[in-house]
Parts: C-alpha cells; sequence; structure tokens
C-alpha cells in the first residue's frame, strides 16, 4: 500500500490582497502535488484561486529557468549560454563596481516589485540598496493611487474586518471583480447571502463573472465614480440620512461638505456617469436604508487620472452616514496598518542616506531613456537588477521600456523563474525559485493575518532564492550590514522577535497568527488617525502631493486632462484576467488554454458603427503604439468603452507588443500611480 503523501503548510506568496493560506502537498523532496486551501484559516476557509490550485504546473513547468545564463549575441536576440554562479554573480558585481566608478552609486537602480509578496525575498534587495546607496525606487504601479485616496480621509489602512461581510445585510462591491481576483471576498460575501439574505450591489463599467454574482449591476463611465458617490451623499442629505451628531465629532468641516453637495444632484451625476436618475437613487436609497451595509472597495476604481479623487469621495460615504457603529458596516480597502513590523533587519533601514534619489519605478521607460523629470540632477541609470517583476510587459509606455533596456550602455541582470520579455533583453539571467522552494514571512491586505511560508521541495534546477541572490552579491560588493551573513528563516525569527509577534517556531507550529484589532479600532470609534481625530473631507491635496493643488478641496467629480477627442473616441480599461496574474501564470498552459486568446470587449452599437465584427481582428492604438486584439462583441459592455482583459505576452499580439505599450507613464495627481483604466484610444477594423 503506497503511503500517503506529506502534507505542508504555507502562504500564497502572490501580488494579491488574499495571501491564501496554503495546504501543499508533497510528493518527494523534489515534487508538489496538490494544492488547496487552509480550511482552518478563518479568512481561507479551504477556498483559493483555480491559478494556485494547479501551482504544481507552474513549479515544474518544463520551461522553468534552472541554470545561469549569459548574454552572448546582441540585447533581444536571445542568444544565452549557460555559466556557474559564481561567474554570474561576479560579473554583477564587477559591472556595479564599474559603473559606480564612473558614475557614483546612484547609476544602479535595483528594481523590485509584487512577484513575491514575501517580506524577506521582497525585502533583501532594500538592504543592498540602503547600504551601497544605489537608487530608491517608489512604488506606484499598483496601490499608489488607492493609497493615496485612503489616507488623504483616514490617515491610516485600516478598516472593517473583512470577515464582518459575513455580518452585513447589503454589500457593495466597488471597482473589484472579486469573483476572478479575490476569491476569498465571495466566500463572505456567499455567506451574507445564505445566513442574513444580504443584498449584494456591484459598481463596475463592465459586466463580468461578479457582477453575475449581484442584486444590482451599477456600471458608471470609468473615471466618474465620485460624481456617483457625491449623488449618494447628496441624497443623504437631501432625504435625512446624514449623520449630523456623527459627522460633528468625527470629521473636520461637515457643514461646508453639506453645503458643497447642494449641487450634486442625481441628475448632475447621470449626466456625468451615464447612468439613469432612477438607477443612481435606487442603489443610495438601498445603501442609506440598510444599517449594516458593508463598502468593499478595489483597486481598480482608482486607476485612472482622477483616481486619488474617486477613492477619498467613496470613501466619505460612510462618515456622512455613520455607517460605521455596528458589524457588518463601513468600507474596506486594506488592513495594512495594523502590522507593527520591523523592517530594520529586512531592508536595512539602519542604513539609510540621506540624500539619495529615489525614480518611481512606473516611470522607467522615460527614466531609462534619460528623462530629466526622473533622474533630476544624478547620472543615468547604468545598471540593473530586477527581481519579481517583468517591466518590459507590465510597466507603461511598454515601448520605452524595451528602448530603455535595449541600450548598449545599461547592463542588466534579470533574477526570473522563466525566460520573461524582461528577461530576454538581460545580460546575465538568474534562475529564481518559487515560493514551495524558498523560506518567508507573509502579510496581508487582505485580511487580518501573518503566515509563515517554509520552503517545502528542494529548488529546481540550480535556482536561488531572492535573499541568497542578493546576499552571494552583496559579499563581493564588500557590504556589511549582519542580514546578508543570515539564513532567510534567521532573519524571520529575529524580525518577529523585533516586532513583538510569536517567534519563528511558535509562527511554524500555528502556520498563522492573527493581527485583528479590536472593533474599536477597525470602526474608528476612537476616531480617525489625526491629531483631531477627525476624518477629513478636506484632505488638503496641495500638501499630499506635488500636483495635488490641481484637485477640487472637497470630494467631486474632477475632469483630468487628456481625455477622449475627435481621433481618441474610446476609453480603454484593461482589468485583470481571471486565469493570469499581470504577467505572472500567462505561459502556464491550463491559464492559457481557459483565457484562450486576448479580445476586446466592445458594445454592439459601438461595432456596427465601426464595421467591426465579432472574433475578427481589430487594431487600437493612440501616441504611444498601437496593438491587435480578437473582437468581442458583448452588450454588456459601455458606449465608448473598451475592454482588455489580462496581460497577455507580447509574443501574443501580432507585432510583438503587449496592451501596456498604449497605456501612459505619465505621473498622476497628486504624486503618482498609473492610469492603466483611462487609456484614450482609436479603433479600426483589421481586415
Amino acid at each position: 500500500m503506497n503511503k500517503p503523501n506529506k502534507i505542508h503548510y504555507s502562504a500564497c506568496a502572490h501580488d494579491c490582497p488574499s495571501t491564501c493560506a496554503l495546504i501543499v502537498e508533497k510528493i518527494d523532496e523534489k515534487t508538489i502535488g496538490r494544492v488547496s486551501g487552509n480550511p482552518d484559516n478563518s479568512y481561507t476557509a479551504g477556498v483559493i484561486c483555480a491559478k494556485v490550485a494547479r501551482y504544481s504546473e507552474r513549479t515544474h513547468n518544463p520551461d522553468r529557468l534552472s541554470t545561469p545564463l549569459k548574454r552572448t549575441g546582441p540585447k533581444g536576440s536571445n542568444k544565452y549560454a549557460q555559466i556557474s554562479w559564481d561567474e554570474a554573480i561576479k560579473t554583477v558585481a564587477d559591472a556595479f563596481k564599474a559603473a559606480t566608478e564612473k558614475h557614483g552609486p546612484e547609476t544602479v537602480w535595483p528594481y523590485m516589485y509584487g512577484g513575491t509578496m514575501g517580506l524577506v525575498q521582497s525585502g533583501s534587495i532594500e538592504r543592498l540598496r540602503n547600504e551601497m546607496g544605489y537608487t530608491n525606487m517608489r512604488s506606484t504601479t499598483c496601490g499608489g493611487l488607492v493609497d493615496t485616496g485612503w489616507l488623504a480621509g483616514f490617515g491610516r489602512r485600516i478598516g472593517p474586518d473583512p470577515r464582518e461581510m459575513a455580518e452585513a445585510d447589503l454589500i457593495i462591491i466597488w471597482g473589484t471583480n472579486a469573483v476572478s481576483t479575490q476569491v476569498n471576498v465571495m466566500t463572505h460575501v456567499s455567506r451574507a447571502k445564505k445566513n442574513r439574505g444580504a443584498k449584494v450591489i456591484v459598481i463596475d463599467p463592465y459586466a463580468n463573472s461578479t457582477t453575475k454574482t449581484a442584486d444590482m449591476h451599477v456600471a458608471p463611465r470609468p473615471g466618474t465614480d465620485g460624481a456617483l458617490a457625491c449623488a449618494i451623499m447628496h441624497i443623504a442629505f437631501r432625504d435625512g440620512f446624514a449623520d449630523h451628531e456623527y459627522m460633528k465629532k468625527y470629521a473636520d468641516v461637515p457643514d461646508e461638505f453639506e453645503n458643497h453637495l447642494t449641487s450634486k444632484t442625481p441628475q448632475w451625476a447621470a449626466k456625468i456617469t451615464g447612468l439613469s436618475v432612477s438607477e443612481i437613487e435606487k442603489l443610495a436609497l438601498l445603501y442609506l436604508k440598510t444599517e449594516r451595509s458593508y463598502i468593499r472597495l478595489g483597486y481598480g476604481v482608482s486607476r485612472c487620472r482622477n483616481g486619488a479623487v474617486n477613492v477619498h469621495a467613496i470613501t466619505c460615504i460612510p462618515v456622512v452616514t455613520g455607517k460605521w457603529k455596528v458589524p457588518g458596516s463601513g468600507i474596506f480597502f486594506n488592513s495594512g496598518g495594523i502590522y507593527h513590523f520591523d523592517y530594520s533587519l529586512i531592508e536595512g533601514l539602519d542604513l539609510v542616506k540621506k540624500g539619495v534619489r529615489t525614480i518611481d519605478h512606473s516611470r522607467i521607460g522615460p527614466a531609462l531613456l534619460g528623462d530629466l523629470d526622473d533622474l533630476g540632477d544624478g547620472p543615468p541609470i547604468t545598471a540593473m537588477i530586477v527581481q519579481g517583476t517583468n517591466p518590459a510587459a507590465i510597466a507603461p509606455e511598454q515601448q520605452k521600456v524595451i528602448n530603455g533596456l535595449m541600450r548598449d550602455d545599461l547592463f542588466v541582470c534579470v533574477h526570473e523563474q522563466f525566460m520573461t520579455e524582461t528577461a530576454r533583453f538581460a545580460d546575465i539571467i538568474l534562475p529564481a525559485t518559487t515560493f514551495v522552494e524558498h523560506d518567508d514571512l507573509y502579510k496581508s491586505g487582505g485580511h487580518t493575518f501573518i503566515h509563515y511560508g517554509p520552503q517545502i521541495i528542494d529548488p529546481v534546477g540550480d535556482s536561488k532564492s531572492n535573499h541568497d541572490v542578493i546576499c552571494k552579491l552583496a559579499k563581493l560588493l564588500d557590504a556589511k550590514h549582519p542580514g546578508f551573513l543570515m539564513s532567510a528563516n534567521e532573519v524571520i525569527d529575529k524580525t518577529l522577535k523585533m516586532s513583538d509577534f510569536p517567534d519563528l517556531k511558535s509562527l511554524s507550529a500555528t502556520n498563522f497568527h492573527d493581527c485583528a484589532e479590536s472593533f474599536d479600532k477597525h470602526h474608528f470609534i476612537d476616531g480617525y488617525n489625526w491629531p483631531d481625530k477627525k476624518f477629513r473631507f478636506k484632505p488638503g491635496w496641495e500638501n499630499i502631493g506635488p500636483r495635488g493643488h490641481e484637485l477640487p478641496q472637497l470630494p467631486d467629480h474632477w475632469e483630468a486632462p487628456e481625455g477622449q477627442d475627435n481621433d481618441h473616441p474610446f476609453k480603454l480599461i484593461t482589468p485583470p484576467a481571471r486565469n493570469f496574474l499581470n504577467s505572472t501564470f500567462n505561459n502556464t498552459p491550463s491559464s492559457l488554454k481557459r483565457e484562450e486568446r486576448p479580445t476586446l470587449q466592445i458594445h454592439p452599437e459601438d461595432a456596427v458603427k465601426n464595421n467591426i465584427d465579432d472574433g475578427k481582428i481589430i487594431t487600437i492604438g493612440n501616441k504611444n503604439g498601437q496593438i491587435d486584439l480578437f473582437a468581442k462583441i458583448v452588450r454588456g459592455a459601455k458606449l465608448g468603452v473598451l475592454v482588455a482583459e489580462g496581460v497577455w505576452p507580447n509574443a501574443s499580439h501580432n507585432g510583438g507588443q503587449g496592451i501596456n505599450v498604449l497605456v501612459s507613464a505619465e505621473v498622476v495627481a497628486p504624486n503618482g500611480g498609473v492610469a492603466y483604466h483611462d487609456t484614450a484610444v482609436w479603433i479600426k477594423n483589421s481586415a
């Protein structure tokens, strides 16, 4: 009789708020089997997405990089030769030393993002950056705009425990396709529907997997959510649902705000949003008449040029109505503010040097091409190490990114699991582990747990973890921080102790630790995170970012510049595909099979007007470039709005350019972020 396979506990490392608690089947020292959700975790509750359930397909994909490679032909030629780890690391170290000697340390730009959300494997590169004085990186691509909009009012990333959705009588899912991107949200929504008869409203500009589960789908034009929020609050004041006593105690300028909202009628909002007055009235009254109303805010709502303003406007709604007093009420987007980690060991914060420049990582294209707005008075970027991200596919203004990576005077080392679009422009490629092949520590924005994720199997081939690579490189660069001499588990254990969390032995015994705070903290019963304890209706945008002076002082519809025009009459949004996670999983056979092909959703009337047939190749474009996709005529689409789900491999499109060739890299007001859902384009039939 065969022995049963061993079971190990872990957490998903990918860039998703759910950070699911996992059970991983171990077949042998080199092989994992089935991956499932841990039913003992009250948020994951045994449910995970199909992508990670099929994780063995990714881990054991025959296309995994397994040995260091050195470029032998021109950049982009895909000509590489295998080399040893010693030669590879020495080549990188020598390149960094030579670049520093010629231009100073700011010429080196360590570049990292959300390929792994583990604290050690993502943070070790910061330790190297801080000790060596290399150029800093400001991370804005994913959460820059929603963070700014949220913090403008609350001052802290916290909200009602996401498990409270199960205690709500009305749930508004606003700006996230949770069925496809945060499946655990739907677990708690389903509990509310089953146990309390809760109603679900989904606010999203296009029909998707989540809208199909809703009792009501509200589809405003992209970038008009602020107007909708203002109209809801106008109705609250008009019909006596505003909680004046709550606002007097907990808000900064309630009287001024009430007066401001006088003109923000449903009729005003209808013209802006494309919704009917009756839709706006129905939505508002359902919310206003339900005490246990829970708003689950997504990242997608922020990815417009006016995204920060829109997010802030939405967050004002439960403050105007006082919907914070009972379980199952309030608004939630991220719980990152509850974690009190001391990052000094992981990131080398004790070695931070003053005056080192910072470049917004979403501006990688312009920065690599010498844009002085990014480089300032510092040197050009002439050396990089890239971990956990694929900017040649996911960064805006993709052609500029590729042109920058093609520079002959730029040395690039890419540490990756697969031969990505970015890796194809590298001088040195290093094979990277997946999360089942290394140790790490995780926190989550989508719930309240921290997790320990142990190494479960041996690294595939000769791959090494981010932490190990950075430590090897640090040694040759003569970096002295003690973190470079410690194993990942040693860093984890010491960090937990320094942060007043259970130590590694305790955490590994329980698999996860709940960091939830009291009801009063999660619901701001003791006030908001400002000296006067009052929520900011009037946040003072001019103090938040360099473009803050452009934004309206109070919540409003702000018509950001560079909208649609006669030459670019369509608004393109690029939400995630269910079976991809940005460019991760877009090379996995089962994910590709399920997604089928890159499509562009278009309204039937727009299709007729532009002579477009369903299933035919069409071209969309703007000043940044153009791309071909397959037309998908959808009645759930909005007039004038095009939807392209997912970051497909660049090679999936004619011409070899991906969807982000169209997206602008402009610095969005007030202080950065990427407007992935705010791209004006033209469209034509490619036949």
